[in-house]
């Protein structure tokens, strides 16, 4: 705008244009309300922004629900029961052979169903395996109280092995710990150890030998209904936290002889 314009706008409106003040050579250019000017040093810059919190990561595992996954879990559980209650039922209302094949076919059906699931064959086709072999002793006695034979024996067995152990002074949660840590560690002498392997084997033969009163007792008096139940809930119901206790007695002597 030229000197005469300005002079023509002065006298039009009785106001004098503001001058816009040049900017010094060298002088840095003022930064937006709030914000520190370019270039200017770290401290007057402000906080920097506070960091993400990292993510939360899941809770671990209690060691009773590691304990229940490996035992195949609630579902293995609820699987494994499925065929005995099967076989219990179709022997109240039809031959012994059909009633071992309802039970064989439900077996299979659910070993092929939990592998589509993703687990582990071996541990799918546990309860297959003990069906058959059940179903198989029945037959061949032709009692459907045999059906619950096997299971009722083994229990006997192993109690009967858990307590020589005891007696010996050689628990055997204890030998299978030393052999799992190479047979190296002098575990015995050690009496906090030894303690907890007598609690961790005596509570497995504890309940070893009550599997095996409680449900011989059963069979002899022809309860085989009955006898469905006990297996059932005398089955890892009871082992979960017994195998807790072992479990316990294992930590234990690591801390303990384990440098």
């Amino acid at each position: 705008m030229t000197t005469t314009d300005q002079r023509t706008l002065t006298t039009s409106t009785g106001a004098t244009p503001a001058a816009t003040p040049a900017a010094a050579p060298g002088a840095m250019p003022e930064a937006a309300p709030g914000l520190a000017p370019a270039g200017a040093p770290a401290d007057e810059r402000g906080p920097d922004p506070a960091p993400e919190a990292p993510a939360a990561e899941p809770a671990p595992a209690s060691s009773q629900q590691k304990l229940l996954d490996q035992l195949g879990g609630t579902r293995g559980m609820v699987c494994t029961a499925i065929p005995v209650a099967a076989f219990v039922a179709a022997n109240a209302a039809v031959t012994l052979p059909i009633a071992i094949g309802v039970a064989l076919t439900l077996a299979a059906a659910i070993t092929v169903w939990r592998t589509m699931q993703g687990e582990r064959f071996a541990t799918a086709v546990g309860g297959l395996v003990g069906v058959a072999t059940a179903g198989g002793v029945a037959a061949w006695t032709g009692s459907a109280g045999d059906f619950f034979l096997i299971g009722i024996w083994a229990s006997f067995a192993g109690a009967l092995v858990l307590l020589g152990s005891l007696l010996a002074r050689r628990p055997l949660t204890g030998v299978l710990w030393n052999v799992s840590h190479g047979n190296t560690h002098p575990w015995r002498g050690d009496r906090p150890s030894l303690l907890a392997h007598d609690i961790a084997t005596g509570t497995l033969t504890v309940l070893l030998a009550a599997r095996f009163g409680v449900q011989q007792w059963l069979y002899l008096t022809d309860a085989t209904g009955w006898l469905a139940v006990a297996k059932i809930g005398m089955g890892t119901p009871l082992l979960a936290p017994a195998l807790l206790v072992v479990f316990w007695s294992f930590r234990r002597s690591t801390k303990r002889l384990v440098r």
